[in-house]
């Protein structure tokens, strides 16, 4: 390749010097045929343009990957491998190659099978305590040794890009509620506005343009946090950007491989330990002399006042029965005993359920979220016990009910009541 400084001097010598096509070749030590193409182009610099893209090291692994390529493309989208995952398993079946040449194989790979789409995008800017955004994705982890699906709740903070991440069994409205609760306690306070999309635990109906109307229940949590909802264009999920990429990244950082928990609880210690872990080690994408945690301690005190945790719930009216239970989920509760033959209110929170009658609490259990079980507190039954005594030794809420050795006496065969 000829350089430009060569150009240079065979275009001086020529129209300024007026040196023939000879000498030059003699002073340069190149040949006619270079000279003539300097000088008859016009040009002042000549590229060179790869019309094919050798592949050394890539080249025997190139069937396989494309394999891959096109299983992945397959997949939906939460489902597919990265990049980075696909070039670890080649290299761990023998591939020397480097990362980069697998990604810009991969990227001509998509063009050329019309999976590449180009977007253009308007680069955001907040300042601190401005807002954050929510988003919900669905993951599978092995819990307690079963197959679990469950619903995640993720925040970020738009300033600092702080992730915040909790798990929950449902997506429902109790949820949202509980879920900006542990948010907020862990950000230490929340942000002036929320972006959301237009889920129907929020959004009731959408109006024209930017338009919403937000549910009664949302908009009291709202307001109670001091957050004002602001609502995404529809299939417009770049407008939530931040949050969007948070699901990924905490996909594949917490979620791959498939996780091994006991319970929620330690889901969720898990997944808010990943989340500092992760921030302390990314660089701020707006400022690379910090990381996301710095920053975050920077935007901490310009959150806006931590409030105490709201109260809110779902209710609904459910019918007693005249065994003392309620029907819930495919689950049942008991009440206390004094409420049966009339309705109650069911106010279900995220992890508990009470249930009132006339304003009084005629009971309250932690919440089950399986099915087809039934819920038991044996005091809901003892006024019974004056009309039924019998019933203490086959009642089921009484079954495994802890009583004093005099009491468990009646549970023997031949007990014998006195005279």
């Amino acid at each position: 390749m000829i350089c430009v400084e060569t150009i240079r001097k065979v275009r001086r010598l020529h129209l300024i010097e007026k040196k023939s096509i000879k000498e030059i070749c003699r002073s340069l030590n190149l040949s006619r045929a270079t000279v003539r193409k300097i000088i008859r182009s016009g040009v002042t610099e000549f590229k060179y343009e790869r019309k094919s893209q050798p592949y050394p090291v890539l080249g025997p692994w190139r069937a396989r990957l494309d394999e891959t390529l096109e299983e992945n493309e397959a997949l939906p989208k939460k489902h597919r491998k990265r990049m980075t995952k696909i070039w670890k398993e080649l290299s761990d079946d023998g591939f020397g190659g480097g990362y980069d040449s697998v990604r810009r194989y991969t990227k001509n790979w998509r063009i050329a099978h019309g999976r590449q789409q180009a977007q253009a995008f308007i680069p955001l800017i907040f300042d601190p305590g401005e807002a954050y955004q929510f988003d919900w994705s669905v993951e599978t982890v092995l819990m307690d040794g079963a197959l679990t699906t469950v619903k995640v709740a993720h925040f970020k903070l738009c300033h600092s890009r702080m992730p915040f991440s909790i798990a929950y069994p449902r997506e429902t409205q109790e949820m949202v509620f509980d879920a900006h609760d542990e948010a907020f306690k862990f950000f230490g306070g929340g942000c002036i506005n929320g972006i959301y999309d237009n889920m129907t635990t929020a959004v009731d109906a959408i109006l024209s343009g930017k338009e919403r109307k937000f549910n009664k229940a949302f908009s009291r949590m709202c307001s109670h946090h001091l957050v004002n909802p602001i609502a995404c264009t529809r299939a417009a999920g770049w407008e939530k950007g931040q949050v969007e990429n948070l699901v990924k990244e905490s996909r594949a950082y917490s979620f791959t491989p498939r996780l091994e928990v006991a319970d929620f609880d330690e889901l969720n210690a898990r997944l808010q330990k990943d989340a500092i872990k992760r921030a302390k080690e990314l660089r701020h994408p707006e400022n690379l002399e910090v990381t996301v945690w710095e920053e975050f301690q920077q935007e901490k005190p310009l959150l806006t006042h931590l409030q105490k945790p709201f109260v809110g719930f779902r209710e609904k009216t459910v019918a007693v029965s005249r065994t003392c239970l309620i029907n819930f989920e495919r689950n049942k509760y008991s009440v206390e005993a004094r409420a049966v033959g009339r309705q109650v209110q069911l106010q279900v929170y995220a992890t508990r359920i009470v249930l009132r009658q006339d304003g009084e609490i005629v009971g309250e259990h932690e919440r089950c979220f399986g099915r087809g079980k039934t819920i038991f507190n044996p005091w809901h039954y003892v006024p019974v016990l004056k009309r039924k005594p019998g019933a203490l030794r086959n009642g089921a809420p009484f079954r495994d009910w802890d009583l004093p050795p005099a009491m468990t006496q009646i549970w023997t065969p031949d007990f014998r009541p006195f005279c």
